[in-house]
């Protein structure tokens, strides 16, 4: 059955089918196994029609559908949801908020934490969000992208047990995993248990990018891992554990809530924007790259309906770019780089974009700008890139080629100590 999901004019495809076939007795476990995945999605309003043949691939199954796997552990807790607009139950009609889900089984649910862009999901990349109450449930809101980053002890006082949903895109200086080790820190400090439902990480097929060196840790990054970490936000849970990043080497208590039939090399349509300036698929599967103008003072589409999808600046050159556009205030950009100002630059709306990590982009912005001293915002890149080197070798004029040449040893050596933590292949 194709499942068909309306978002914020974005159109996403949601394939639900199930190939039933006989099972010897040899095939106990893989029956189980199947059982329990047939009873998650008819627990939670999926069908799963009979298919004569195996040429559909079987649906992934994220860990906020598998109910039946963690509703025991919340029972007779008192428990606090990390959430935002991609914490939801699917169904063959769409979706639910998990924290609405929760809510409507009796789950006793205290609060909820959001991370940047809020619990809704319609703040600005950066802005503060204050705390407040949800509109529809009346529970509390505590902001973790505000005055504080991290859970206070007074916060998780009458709290048992946390939850953690939220759909991540698997760049470093993405926040959501920056949230997730405050999250963890936290609860360690308090002995609070934190169950994680996972989900699928849309870049997750391959690792790329400088890894980050200490001394240029922040909110942005915090772990010495690939600027493309190839991990999903439960795999990078047990990695904050075993490499003992949390403060004082404390070890969060996690139970994770795997995926049923996913794997890294599988493709993923997310149902809903991750965050306002990443729309579709096409802007998710070019955010690795695009992402480092967020350290310059070249837009990357903020402020248009192309967010990560193109970019530009009036300082580029207009002799050399046949594309030009005019950034203004809309929803997630309240204030864009260059805002109403005519841009000149490049449109990848329509390129076929793979999942892979480039630096081809901002290497071409930076040899086309007519005043290239404008190009970088020097502390801010060097906080995206995780290091000062890259803007070096940029500016040096190194090939993309010679640029990644100097990262192998430290992608090898990080591809070793994640092999460690996978739960997928």
């Amino acid at each position: 059955m194709l499942l068909k999901v309306f978002k914020n004019t974005v159109l996403f495809s949601i394939i639900i089918g199930i190939s039933l076939v006989t099972f010897s007795c040899g095939n106990s476990v893989k029956r189980d196994v199947e059982s329990s995945a047939l009873k998650d999605l008819a627990d939670n309003g999926i069908s799963t029609p009979y298919m004569v043949n195996n040429e559909v691939d079987k649906p992934i199954i994220v860990g906020a559908n598998r109910t039946s796997t963690y509703l025991p552990l919340l029972k007779g807790k008192r428990v606090a949801v990390v959430a935002n607009q991609t914490s939801v139950i699917f169904k063959n009609q769409g979706y639910t908020h998990i924290v609405d889900s929760l809510l409507s089984l009796d789950v006793d649910i205290k609060k909820v934490f959001s991370p940047e862009h809020g619990f809704r999901g319609t703040a600005d990349a950066g802005e503060l969000v204050k705390d407040g109450k949800d509109t529809k449930t009346g529970l509390s809101i505590y902001s973790l992208h505000g005055k504080h980053k991290k859970p206070t002890k007074t916060q998780l006082e009458d709290v048992d047990l946390m939850v953690f949903d939220i759909q991540d895109v698997g760049v470093r200086f993405y926040t959501y995993i920056s949230t997730l080790h405050y999250i963890m820190e936290a609860c360690a400090e308090q002995n609070i248990p934190v169950l994680i439902l996972d989900r699928p990480n849309p870049n997750g097929n391959y690792i790329d990018g400088p890894v980050l060196e200490k001394k240029h840790s922040s909110f942005l990054g915090m772990h010495p891992i690939p600027l493309v970490h190839g991990m999903t936000i439960g795999e990078y849970a047990k990695m904050v554990n075993g490499e003992a990043w949390l403060t004082n080497g404390v070890t969060c208590d996690i139970t994770i809530i795997e995926m049923q039939n996913y794997d890294h090399n599988r493709t993923y349509s997310l149902a809903l924007r991750p965050s306002p300036n990443l729309p579709n698929d096409q802007s998710i599967e070019l955010y690795p790259s695009l992402g480092l103008f967020e350290g310059t003072n070249i837009n990357a589409g903020r402020g248009t309906e192309f967010q990560f999808q193109r970019y530009g600046a009036p300082f580029l050159d207009k002799n050399h770019y046949t594309f030009k556009y005019t950034p203004i205030p809309n929803f997630g950009s309240k204030h864009p780089k260059h805002e109403n100002e005519v841009c000149y630059g490049v449109d990848l709306s329509k390129v076929k974009a793979e999942r892979h990590f480039t630096l081809k982009y901002i290497m071409d912005a930076y040899h086309n700008a007519t005043d290239k001293s404008k190009v970088f915002n020097t502390a801010n890149f060097t906080t995206h890139a995780g290091t000062a080197t890259l803007q070096k070798q940029i500016e040096a004029g190194l090939t993309e080629a010679e640029i990644k040449a100097t990262w192998q040893n430290d992608l090898d050596a990080y591809k070793n100590v994640r092999r460690q933590y996978l739960l997928y292949k």
